[in-house]
């Protein structure tokens, strides 16, 4: 072996020990004798793919400097391979850890938009609607109602102004119902009487809503009624939409997941994490993790427990404070709550025929809500063991369970009636336990106050939340808010359902998930929210209301009446009547006043004569072209007298002037 032969050897078994001219030279040989030999065989795959062999070789070298560079374990034993294993695992868990929490892949370059906005249920509690819409179609998602405060006389429910509807009315292609709610469902009625549209809901809220068409002389309108299956994805113009099982404090209860064009919305509706539900049908994770791990662009989530810590009570756990209350009662049991609360209904109705009772079911609702549910099968009871009201005195005291409305301490309920005595069959006894299992709904505390301090005067056992665990919530807390937030991995959020404080302490909990503060965004009534997958942002208002209605007329009430009314409340009344000879300027008979609300009686005379004397004054030195003029004489009188008013009793009342000219 000559010393070229040997060089050449030691060149080949360390190339280092080569220059790198040397090195490019043999390289570039060694390539081009390859690329002849195959160029002679005519086979161009074999070129192709040698080539690509090269490009890896040159990456795999690549990597390999790049993996030397790579800050080790140091710390750790262990051979170099072993340590480079390590800190890629490493690594490959960081990012499989930043995919499961984002999953979704954004299109920032993407023009596909969504609006968001709610005409009601923001701000308060109850009237829920809101409206998704794209530039070509929308979506209604629940009619809702709320209940008047004690200022709004003669009102019995208030609706949402449909203002905003009416202007987009071409667009819609339906209604969207997540459950049987009044808050969510009490509105649609109203609503049909202007609009008709495709209804898309589980059948338990179809068979309420159709209750509520009956009533209104609406039952042809049922042609529109769309029963809907859960986990089944529904075409609705550009939304595809499918209906999740929830739990919350009615039967069939369901979240939805919108999928647009823009990105998936998942909606949770009114919720609660219940493992142990009376149906035993708890909450549809699954769909809900489903969905988080495709990508979720936004969550419109339940804040009503935004403050509640932990997690709420299971329904379930209800059962056994029944247990308890019935094992004791020596007289009858009268359990109240809320109409469409059928799971609580059902377990009262259970640990009634266990102890021996049958059961009277007295209120409207109470009965149209529990026979509606029966008719379709989410429950199954012997219509034997049920009687009349007209039917308890035939029974012993122990042997009778009543279920009846009330709870909120409405005037015309059931439970209010028998409370003041003026319920034609039940009259309530010292020996009764009285079960109130539900809570006040803001507002209502002081009517549930009164017909509490009845019952007690009654001399009746009450069991209220104050005094037992009587009742669970069904709206979700903190921790379940929690859960949502990390199953679905939304990039944007919407609290929604609650007063501002609620929607608040939503998005605090939202930011401790993982939620950026610059992708949430506090919606209010009437704002609407357009997102897409580069941003969320408010980019107007719309018109929103609220009208208020006479149930028992099943008519609108306009906004000044129901102002006029609180006056009348607030304020009292004055009417005068007074006959006034024109030439003279003076009263012919002393006018004659009458007031209501405003003094008591023994005072009333001498208010009368005040009021006619401050009349014959003004009078006396009134111009006349004031006279000439009807209204403005009128406008004047109520000026004079209510500014005296003022001054003697601090009241601005309203007053009604009635002046004859002889």
């Amino acid at each position: 072996m000559n010393m070229d032969e040997n060089k050449k050897i030691n060149n080949e078994q360390n190339p280092n020990s080569s220059s790198k001219n040397n090195r490019r030279y043999k390289y570039k040989n060694h390539r081009k004798k390859i690329l002849d030999s195959l160029q002679n065989e005519n086979d161009k795959s074999k070129i192709h793919a040698a080539q690509n062999a090269n490009k890896e070789n040159l990456e795999n070298k690549s990597e390999k400097k790049k993996k030397k560079n790579r800050n080790l374990p140091s710390k750790l034993t262990g051979n170099e391979d072993w340590q480079i294993a390590l800190a890629e695992s490493i690594e490959a868990n960081r990012v499989s850890h930043e995919n499961r929490l984002h999953p979704l892949k954004y299109n920032n370059s993407s023009e596909h938009k969504i609006r968001i906005t709610p005409l009601g249920g923001l701000g308060e509690i109850g009237g829920n609607i809101t409206v998704f819409e794209t530039n070509k179609d929308a979506i209604i998602i629940d009619i809702g109602m709320s209940f008047p405060d004690g200022t709004m006389h003669g009102v019995d429910i208030i609706i949402p102004d449909f203002d905003y509807v009416r202007k987009i009315k071409d667009k819609i292609r339906g209604i969207v119902i997540t459950h049987a709610h009044e808050d969510h469902i009490g509105a649609v009625p109203y609503f049909f009487k202007e609009f008709q549209f495709p209804i898309y809901a589980t059948p338990l809220a179809l068979g309420m809503i159709s209750n509520k068409f009956e009533e209104h002389g609406l039952k042809t309108e049922r042609k529109w009624f769309r029963p809907v299956e859960k986990r089944r994805i529904y075409e609705i113009g550009e939304f595809d939409i499918e209906w999740m099982h929830i739990t919350h404090s009615i039967i069939d209860a369901s979240a939805l997941a919108i999928k647009t064009k823009a990105g998936t919305i998942i909606h949770t509706g009114d919720f609660k994490i219940d493992q142990t539900p009376i149906d035993g049908y708890p909450t549809d994770l699954g769909r809900l993790a489903h969905y988080g791990e495709e990508g979720v662009l936004c969550l419109l989530s339940d804040s009503t427990n935004s403050y509640k810590e932990g997690y709420t009570k299971s329904e379930s756990s209800v059962g056994p404070t029944f247990d308890q209350i019935f094992s004791r009662s020596k007289g009858r049991v009268i359990m109240s709550t809320f109409s469409s609360n059928i799971h609580r209904v059902y377990q009262a109705i259970s640990y009634g025929l266990k102890y021996g009772r049958k059961v009277c079911v007295i209120g409207r609702s109470m009965e149209r809500n529990l026979y509606t549910t029966m008719e379709l099968g989410y429950i199954k009871l012997d219509r034997k063991i049920f009687i009349d009201a007209d039917e308890v005195s035939k029974y012993k005291d122990n042997e009778v369970l009543i279920v009846t409305t009330g709870s909120q301490g409405e005037t015309m309920s059931a439970l209010y009636r028998m409370a003041t005595d003026e319920h034609k069959f039940i009259k309530i006894k010292p020996t009764d336990q009285i079960i109130i299992s539900a809570k006040a709904i803001p507002g209502n505390e002081g009517s549930v106050s009164a017909v509490l301090d009845y019952l007690l005067k009654a001399g009746a056992k009450v069991a209220y939340q104050e005094f037992s665990e009587i009742h669970v919530s069904g709206h979700a807390s903190i921790e379940e808010q929690k859960l949502m937030l990390v199953l679905t991995k939304p990039k944007f959020f919407l609290p929604v359902h609650g007063e501002y404080n609620h929607i608040n302490k939503h998005k605090e909990t939202a930011i401790k998930c993982g939620v950026p503060e610059r992708n949430i965004y506090l919606m209010s009534d009437g704002d609407q929210v357009e997102l897409c997958q580069k941003y969320i942002k408010r980019v107007k208002t719309v018109k929103t209301g609220k009208v208020f209605v006479d149930n028992q007329i099943n008519k609108q009430i306009a906004d000044d009446v129901v102002i006029d009314r609180q006056k009348l409340a607030d304020s009292g009344i004055v009417v005068i009547i007074a006959q006034l000879d024109k030439a003279t300027k003076t009263l012919i008979n002393k006018p004659r006043v009458f007031s209501y609300g405003l003094v008591a009686d023994k005072h009333d005379h001498a208010f009368s004569k005040d009021m006619a004397e401050v009349l014959g004054q003004f009078f006396i030195n009134i111009k006349d072209e004031v006279l000439n003029d009807p209204k403005f004489l009128e406008n004047q009188i109520r000026q004079v007298l209510r500014k005296h008013i003022f001054r003697k009793i601090k009241k601005y009342p309203t007053i009604v002037p009635t002046i004859f000219m002889m």
